[in-house]
């Protein structure tokens, strides 16, 4: 498969902007190229447009290479370039497995491009059957969140990969939460599948949710189109920074990871005992999902004594449904005790 046949025409022959630091690779003494306040402060510097160190320093830990990484301002600009490059507005769709990750139909929204909406089973998992037959002559990318959010759980693998080899468009695998997971992630396929995109993040696992990273793996064309296509220096110098300094410490988070992991096992199994909990929905997120008698009477008891869950009752297969993110042993003890008084 030439990949390059997905992209949209104009996105494939535009000439993309070329910035000081693009026509420049390396260190120099005096930077005149650029139009910066010359005066030294931490940021009077553009930032590297293309994060090469960040890069370098993920790459070993994915086992890829830096060519096959795309960094963006979350994930979410990830998303919304792909669909950008891959889909012609007023005329190509994506196909979404439902429930899930929302920012995929606002992106394609965005963009004008159509939403085709697969129901996943109610327990939560890939209907192969409905998916491929609802692909049609528009669909060119199909988006599957593993583990899903919002009910935790990993997809069918199997599954995952019947639509790598029978669908010719894009399959992108967001794994937001994979670090959580016990299944393994699809990054060590890259070579094996053209077609496939895997989005991961530094908000989840990394602990970096507020300097908004997101990752993004695929095929070296993939990203060399994204490259073409993001803006000039999507990636600020402290993000930059601090993502270094977090990969040069990642047994930090995998400690941290270890203790999520622990905390949510018991918080599951403490939550099943409760009388408001008719269900627990088996999780390999940070977070659980769970029906109760009275999601509504339950989220605003809970928001009354300063506890902030999800109510996700109006999303498919989610009736009085609440996401709970697993926070520390004594947040998880409070949110018990307080479950308790309703």
């Amino acid at each position: 498969m030439n990949i390059l046949n997905l992209v949209r025409k104009n996105i494939l022959e535009m000439k993309p902007y070329s910035s000081a630091r693009d026509e420049f690779k390396g260190e120099a003494d005096i930077y005149l190229d650029a139009n910066e306040n010359p005066y030294p402060s931490y940021y009077n510097r553009y930032p590297d447009p293309l994060q090469k160190k960040v890069k370098e320093a993920l790459a070993p830990l994915k086992e890829t290479t830096p060519e096959n990484i795309f960094l963006g301002n979350g994930s979410d600009e990830a998303i919304d370039l792909l669909i950008r490059s891959f889909c012609e507005p007023h005329q190509d769709s994506i196909l979404i497995l439902e429930p899930t990750y929302g920012m995929y139909t606002v992106c394609a929204n965005v963009n004008a491009v159509s939403v085709q909406a697969v129901s996943l089973t109610k327990s939560f998992d890939i209907d192969l059957e409905a998916t491929l037959k609802a692909i049609d002559s528009t669909t060119r990318i199909i988006f599957v969140c593993s583990p899903n959010n919002p009910s935790g759980n990993s997809l069918n693998r199997q599954s995952i990969l019947q639509l790598l080899e029978q669908f010719s468009g894009l399959v992108v695998v967001d794994e937001a939460y994979i670090d959580f997971a016990e299944s393994a992630s699809f990054i060590a396929l890259l070579n094996k599948y053209d077609n496939l995109v895997i989005l991961q993040t530094f908000s989840k696992a990394w602990g970096l949710a507020g300097l908004r990273l997101g990752m993004c793996y695929a095929s070296s064309d993939i990203i060399t189109i994204l490259n073409k296509v993001k803006y000039p220096y999507n990636i600020n110098i402290q993000t930059q920074r601090l993502a270094l300094q977090a990969l040069d410490n990642s047994l930090r988070k995998d400690i941290e990871v270890k203790q999520l992991i622990r905390e949510r096992k018991k918080l599951m199994s403490a939550l099943i005992e409760l009388p408001l909990v008719r269900k627990v929905f088996n999780s390999e997120a940070n977070f659980i999902l769970v029906q109760v008698q009275d999601a509504k009477a339950a989220y605003q008891y809970l928001l009354h004594k300063g506890i902030i869950v999800r109510d996700r009752s109006s999303v498919l297969h989610c009736e009085n449904c609440l996401r709970i993110t697993v926070g520390t042993p004594e947040e998880n003890q409070r949110l018990l005790a307080t479950l308790k008084e309703i």
